[in-house]
């Protein structure tokens, strides 16, 4: 049965992206929020966050779901199915929600929207024992019913990192997705598009080089990222490797175009604060710059060079027209329009924190904010951004000592830009033990980050 014949059953998948764009407004968002580098020592745990501007709760947390355990350091997560797997029966109606710390896979089953419940965990020795790999990361969803996650160690933490596969209908370790490395070692971020057969990963570096903070040296000793490795989908062989070089240091997420017959995307270097579009013109893979967030002065900052913004996500929307990316470390969130994916457009840029000094704020908090926008998820239709700011516990308490969670969103306004909604904003400090750090952010029908089209 072709996909165009086939019926898009279950909840949260969608025949394309304009059909997509026209999914109901999310009413909830589910929050990782994360204790590691805090001085509690209490289990992680998935916040459940009203977005209904309706509600009398709106902006306030209303359920959390804590892990078993302590000290998983929750991080990215993503689902048992999407509408990539057009010809699964599964309904996405399970959150796949690894600990990159502890190797831990916990499946949570959210039938009940706002009421999560964990359905099983993977303990780490089996995630070992399987794979022979540690550090899960990115998790996509695949046709064949499986899910895959990126992986970025090996069993002591060290390279090479590599990919690991579930089974997505009981959720057994079923071993590693590639069978050709061709020399592969770093991993961090994937995305793949069915149609042409390809899937793409960046680069961070082995979690024993990042996992206790950021030491420059090991730049120069090449122990952090500058690759994009391109595979082919059904081999599970990589075929290719683009070197980004100096303008692409530490390459993290990757935002391909969600038009299934698009050939390009885009992936943020974080270190050289630079966003990078990829493409394949003449049959093989290139990347260049696009944008360049130049490093700013700052006045006690100790390394050479000034304050680079770090670009540490960025969102591409359904309709491949607006992309949105956070300098951590400079303290803003911006917008492009990328209607022309080689000439970016900037149009909104909101301050939230920071190392310069120029934070905007909000309303609603007691006052500064610290940390910067890290995570971004962009809603369905477009119309709204969320955005929290942990990065990841060693690297937040380096350069945030005490940061204190937060979340806030934009709205996109009548000139299509973006600003911030002054009613809208979720001190994490407030809830219960006030140590909680939120990061990555996942919307119950599916998002911009998960969506991936046959």
């Amino acid at each position: 049965m072709s996909h165009q014949e086939h019926e898009h059953a279950g909840p949260g998948r969608y025949a394309s992206p304009a059909e997509a764009q026209q999914a109901p407004r999310e009413e909830v968002v589910y929050v990782a929020c994360l204790y590691e580098g805090s001085n509690v020592q209490k289990p992680d745990f998935i916040a459940v966050v009203d977005v209904s501007p309706d509600s009398d709760r709106y902006g306030e947390v209303i359920d959390r779901l804590d892990m078993p355990n302590v000290g998983d350091e929750l991080h990215h997560y993503g689902w048992n199915t999407c509408s990539s797997a057009c010809h699964s029966s599964l309904d996405r109606n399970t959150l796949v929600v690894p600990g990159f710390r502890s190797s831990r896979i916990h499946i949570v089953d959210v039938s009940d929207r706002r009421r999560p419940q964990i359905a099983k965990v993977i303990e780490p020795a089996e995630v070992i024992d399987k794979t022979g790999y540690t550090g899960p990361h990115t998790v996509h969803c695949m046709p064949g019913d499986i899910v895959t996650i990126s992986m970025l160690g090996d069993r002591e933490g060290n390279l090479p990192g590599g990919f690991a596969v579930l089974d997505a209908k009981d959720f057994s370790v079923l071993g590693r997705w590639e069978h050709e490395k061709n020399g592969q070692e770093m991993m961090y971020d994937f995305w793949y598009q069915p149609r042409h057969n390809a899937l793409v990963s960046s680069e961070w570096a082995a979690p024993s080089t990042f996992q206790d903070g950021f030491n420059p040296e090991h730049i120069a000793e090449g122990r952090y990222g500058r690759r994009l490795h391109f595979w082919d989908l059904e081999r599970r062989a990589k075929v290719q490797t683009v070197d980004l070089g100096d303008e692409g240091l530490i390459p993290l997420e990757i935002r391909w175009q969600h038009d299934p017959d698009s050939l390009q995307g885009f992936v943020g270097a974080a270190l050289s604060s630079n966003i990078v579009r990829f493409a394949r013109p003449n049959g093989s893979w290139e990347a260049h710059k696009v944008i360049d967030v130049p490093n700013e002065e700052l006045p006690g900052w100790p390394l050479p060079g000034g304050v680079p913004g770090l670009v540490t996500d960025l969102v591409l929307s359904m309709d491949d027209r607006d992309l949105f990316f956070s300098n951590w470390l400079h303290g803003d969130l911006r917008h492009y329009d990328v209607s022309d994916p080689e000439r970016p457009e900037l149009r909104s840029q909101v301050w939230l924190g920071g190392l310069l000094g120029r934070d905007g704020g909000h309303p609603k908090a007691d006052g500064p904010l610290n940390g910067g926008p890290q995570m971004i998820q962009v809603s369905l239709d477009g119309e709204r951004v969320y955005v929290s700011n942990s990065l990841y516990s060693s690297w937040d308490n380096q350069f945030y000592p005490g940061l204190r969670g937060w979340m806030t969103k934009l709205d996109r306004q009548p000139d299509g830009t973006y600003a911030l909604d002054p009613d809208f904003f979720v001190d994490f400090a407030k809830v219960e033990d006030g140590h909680a750090r939120p990061h990555e952010v996942r919307l119950p029908g599916g998002d911009c980050t998960t969506e991936i089209f046959p």
